[in-house]
C-alpha cells in the first residue's frame, strides 16, 4: 500500500502579533512565499513536480483574502501550472491541510503536495473577517438561545469543570516557556526554523518565548475575560485565564513537503516520517476546546495504538486548561506532553499552527529517536483534528 511521507517540515520563527512585531512588516503572502521557496530549496525538488499546495488561514480577509496560498505560490516563483487552495478549519486549518494533502497521496490523486499555513495577526486581527457582523445565522441562534461564548470563556469553563486552579495553570505556562527556551538554547529549533527577511533584517529566533517567565510573575496578571453577566450564567467560573496562561497573538508561517514513498525513492529523497492515522471530530461548541479528547480517542482506536505507545504528544496550547484537561483524561505522561514547549511560549499563528506543530513534532522525534508522535488541535466552533505520525 502507498504511504504518505513527510520529506521535510519547516517554520518561521514566531513574531509578536501586533504592530512592531518582528514579522509585522511583511505581507502575509510574502511571508509564506519565503517559507515555500526555502522548503523546495532545502530538498532540491523541482517545484514543477508539485501537484498542489494546500494552505490554512483563519482570517481570510484584507491582505489574507483571495486565496492567499495561490498568491504565495506565485510569489515563491513556482511555475504557474502549480495550483493552490486555502482552507479554514479554524485553528486546525493547516493540520487539516496536511490531512487533505496526505489523503490525496494515499488515494493516488497526488504524487507531491505541500501543506502549509500562514497568519499575520499583526496585520489581519482575529475576528477581522466578520467585521462586526453575525456569521452564525438565525438557525444557530435558535439552537443555542443562551448564546455561544468566546474561546477564553470556554477555557474558563474547562478550568472550572476539570478543577484546574490558577497556580496549576501558571505552573504549566511557565514550564512551556522554560522548555522552549531550553530547546532554543540547545539548538533544538535550528533545523526546523528557516530564516525570513524583512527589510534588512534576517529573522530566525522566536520572539514570543520568554525565558525569564516565573510562576510568581504570572500570578500578578489579571484575568482577561471576566464578565459580570457571564458570572451569573456560569457561577462555577472564578476567572483565572490571563495573558500569561494563554497563547499570545502571533505572526508566522510553516510548510510540510508530502509525497508518496515511491516518489520520494524515485527522487532520491529520504523521508523523515510517515502519516499513520488521521481523525477529525466535532464537539460541543460552547465548551469548544474539548474536541481534542474525542479526536485523540478516535485516532488511537483507528491506529491500534495506546497512549503509552506514543513517544511525544503535541496538544496545542491555545490556553493552559486544554493540554492539562487532555493530560488528565488520558493519564498521559507530562514529560511527553509538548516537550519543546507549546503555543503559550512558541505562539499560535492560527492558520500556521497545524503544520507548525507537525514540524516541531517530527523534529523532536528525530532528535530523540522516538517512533510515534500524536498531534491534536482544538478548533473554533467545537472541532478538533488528531494526527499520528511514525518516524522513519
Amino acid at each position: 500500500m502507498t504511504s504518505a511521507v513527510i520529506v521535510d517540515a519547516v517554520r518561521t520563527a514566531s513574531g509578536k502579533g501586533k504592530p512592531g512585531g518582528q514579522l509585522s512588516g511583511l505581507h502575509p503572502a510574502e511571508l509564506l512565499s519565503q517559507v515555500l521557496r526555502q522548503l523546495v530549496e532545502r530538498t532540491g525538488i523541482d517545484p514543477g513536480l508539485i501537484d498542489d499546495v494546500i494552505g490554512g488561514c483563519v482570517s481570510q480577509a484584507g491582505e489574507q483574502a483571495i486565496n492567499i496560498t495561490r498568491s504565495a505560490v506565485l510569489g515563491a516563483g513556482f511555475p504557474e501550472h502549480v495550483p493552490a487552495t486555502t482552507i479554514d478549519r479554524q485553528c486546525g486549518s493547516s493540520q487539516q491541510a496536511a490531512h487533505f494533502a496526505a489523503q490525496g497521496v494515499l488515494s493516488g490523486a497526488y504524487d507531491v503536495v505541500i501543506a502549509c499555513g500562514v497568519e499575520l495577526m499583526s496585520r489581519v486581527p482575529m475576528g477581522f473577517a466578520a467585521q462586526g457582523k453575525n456569521p452564525f445565522g438565525p438557525a444557530v441562534g435558535a439552537r443555542y438561545p443562551e448564546g455561544l461564548v468566546n474561546q477564553g470563556v470556554s477555557a474558563e469553563l474547562i478550568a472550572a469543570r476539570w478543577k484546574l486552579d490558577r497556580t496549576t495553570l501558571d505552573e504549566y505556562s511557565a514550564r512551556s516557556h522554560a522548555r522552549a527556551a531550553a530547546t532554543a538554547a540547545a539548538g533544538g529549533f535550528d533545523r526546523e526554523i528557516v530564516p525570513v527577511v524583512s527589510g534588512n533584517t534576517k529573522i530566525s529566533t522566536d520572539e514570543t518565548v520568554r525565558p525569564q517567565t516565573t510562576v510568581e510573575g504570572l500570578a500578578g496578571l489579571d484575568p482577561s475575560f471576566a464578565d459580570e453577566r457571564l458570572s451569573q450564567r456560569f457561577p462555577e467560573i472564578d476567572w483565572k485565564i490571563t495573558p500569561g496562561n494563554s497563547s499570545p497573538l502571533t505572526d508566522g508561517a510553516s510548510a510540510v513537503l508530502i509525497m508518496s514513498e515511491e516518489k520520494a525513492n524515485a527522487l532520491g529523497l529520504q523521508p523523515r516520517a510517515r502519516f499513520h492515522t488521521f481523525a477529525v471530530t466535532g464537539s460541543d461548541p460552547l465548551l469548544m476546546l474539548t474536541g481534542v479528547v474525542p479526536a485523540t480517542r478516535k485516532a488511537l482506536d483507528r491506529s491500534g495504538l495506546t497512549i503509552e505507545d506514543i513517544d511525544a504528544y503535541e496538544v496545542n496550547e491555545a490556553f493552559a486548561p486544554v493540554p492539562l484537561m487532555w493530560q488528565q483524561e488520558f493519564g498521559a505522561d507530562p514529560e511527553r506532553l509538548n516537550p519543546r514547549g507549546g503555543a503559550i511560549a512558541l505562539g499560535h499563528a492560527l492558520g500556521a499552527s497545524g503544520t507548525r506543530l507537525l514540524t516541531t513534532l517530527v523534529n523532536h522525534l528525530q532528535a530523540t529517536g522516538g517512533r510515534y508522535g500524536l498531534q491534536t488541535m482544538c478548533e473554533g466552533g467545537g472541532m478538533a483534528n488528531a494526527t499520528i505520525v511514525e518516524r522513519l
